[in-house]
């Protein structure tokens, strides 16, 4: 019975020691070889293997802005009157790693503006004389637009394909928006070639505010029996009766669809193409713009011209733009990054953009940005310049954005980076510092300037 009982342990033992032995082998089989087994094996029966995450840990940019702008072409004066405006604003973006594949991204912004164009929607604040070339202090004056933007995206285990989704919230005094989209980006010839597409749609509500001196003449308003005729001596045509109606529905809404393509060209040079296409149906017309009639005598209170009615565009508009970009890396310290954008709509505009930044790298950590735009626009079917607008026609605006104009652009920029992100703030390390400047310049009166400055903090 004892040597039996000995056998069985020795054959057991045996055993043992034979699976150990394989488990062994299997292991060192599995150490050896799993870089060539991870590519065609299941998850199910891989041992895990390591993955770059698309985002290495929580970002956080801030950037700000501070806008000018002038001109004598205003749209809320009928196009004639100052452009004057300046705009700040501040926006936080925050990256998450969800985990190695997603990331989801919050973008919520602010913008305050005061506006001498914007504050003649009421010009006649009786603190000072009206004048379509005077600021009022009304209330109009200024807003602030807020925004807030959420975006999820989705990476493939071996990054080649890429799925985002986002959603959004805007919001001022007289206009709210909510969006959402989406997108999907290929990789394919070992990253070589990207292919995208994407959508959005918007759906925006005016609260709608009108010339202050049209409202008495809406449906059901007393006209000249209000309180601001009333109190004011209308000058040049006493009789002043224009017949204005406002909006019916204040809805508006966009879709816009895109396409990308992009192909590493030589291991210096890179293009890319994109066509993108959006279709806005409901009411697209600004209803605090003015339009003055060539065929309608003018009537004033103080200097201040009255309108004859507000602008009236179509209800509905296509927009087409093609565009594409070649960047050429010339050295370690020269890159050069061209563009150009050909766009038509169905209301007769014809643009054609260039642009060219030079980005310079002269230091380890500083890179230098000087950069030129050039813009060529015609007009629209629609547009009239002040006062050419005719009382029978059926459709006519006074704002030169949509006029004929040609425009350059003149910028640079400082971006200081630190990959190490050696200083901090609590637990967040600095790793770039933005600087941009650019000023514009139409071939009309119309000048602007924007300063933009951004700083890209790294949970550490």
């Amino acid at each position: 019975m004892a040597e039996k009982q000995a056998e069985a342990a020795a054959v057991i033992k045996t055993k043992t020691t034979k699976q150990m032995n394989t488990i062994k082998q299997l292991l060192l089989s599995s150490i050896i070889l799993s870089p060539f087994l991870a590519l065609s094996q299941d998850a199910s029966d891989s041992l895990p293997v390591y993955k770059k995450r698309v985002l290495e840990s929580v970002e956080v940019d801030f950037l700000s802005s501070l806008y000018g702008q002038n001109g004598d072409n205003a749209a809320v004066t009928g196009g004639s009157g100052t452009e004057q405006l300046m705009d700040g604003t501040a926006t936080l973006v925050i990256s998450i790693p969800l985990n190695a594949d997603d990331v989801l991204t919050i973008d919520a912004g602010v913008s305050a503006y005061t506006s001498a164009s914007s504050s003649n929607i009421n010009p006649f604040d009786n603190r000072k004389i009206a004048d379509n070339f005077q600021a009022s202090t009304g209330a109009s004056g200024s807003d602030v637009w807020t925004n807030v933007t959420g975006s999820y995206s989705h990476s493939s285990d071996d990054r080649n394909d890429i799925w985002s989704a986002k959603l959004s919230v805007s919001n001022e005094y007289d206009y709210f928006s909510t969006g959402a989209g989406g997108s999907y980006t290929k990789l394919f010839n070992e990253k070589n070639t990207e292919l995208s597409v994407h959508g959005s749609v918007y759906i925006d509500t005016w609260r709608a505010i009108y010339p202050y001196e049209l409202r008495p003449f809406a449906a059901g308003g007393n006209g000249l029996f209000n309180n601001l005729f009333r109190s004011n001596t209308i000058t040049g045509n006493t009789n002043y009766d224009p017949t204005f109606s406002t909006f019916d529905s204040e809805g508006r809404y966009s879709y816009a669809l895109g396409f990308g393509f992009s192909q590493i060209l030589h291991k210096n040079i890179t293009g890319s193409l994109a066509l993108d296409l959006v279709q806005q149906s409901g009411l697209l017309s600004t209803p605090f713009q003015r339009v003055y009639f060539a065929d309608v005598e003018n009537s004033y209170i103080q200097n201040f011209q009255l309108a004859d009615d507000i602008e009236r565009l179509p209800g509905s508009r296509s927009k087409v733009a093609l565009g594409g970009k070649l960047n050429w890396y010339l050295n370690e310290y020269v890159v050069l990054r061209s563009f150009y954008r050909y766009y038509f709509d169905d209301w007769g505009i014809q643009s054609h953009t260039a642009s060219l930044e030079i980005p310079v790298k002269i230091s380890s950590k500083f890179t230098l940005y000087p950069s030129y735009r050039y813009y060529d626009q015609t007009a629209a079917d629609h547009f009239k310049a002040y006062e050419t607008a005719l009382s029978t026609d059926l459709y006519y605006t006074s704002d030169y954005d949509l006029s004929q104009y040609s425009a350059n652009q003149f910028g640079f920029g400082l971006t200081y980076t630190d990959i190490f992100t050696n200083a901090h703030i609590w637990r967040f390390g600095l790793k770039s510092i933005d600087f941009r400047f650019y000023q514009y310049n139409r071939n009309t009166t119309f000048r602007s300037s924007i300063g933009t400055l951004g700083f890209k903090f790294v949970l550490n």
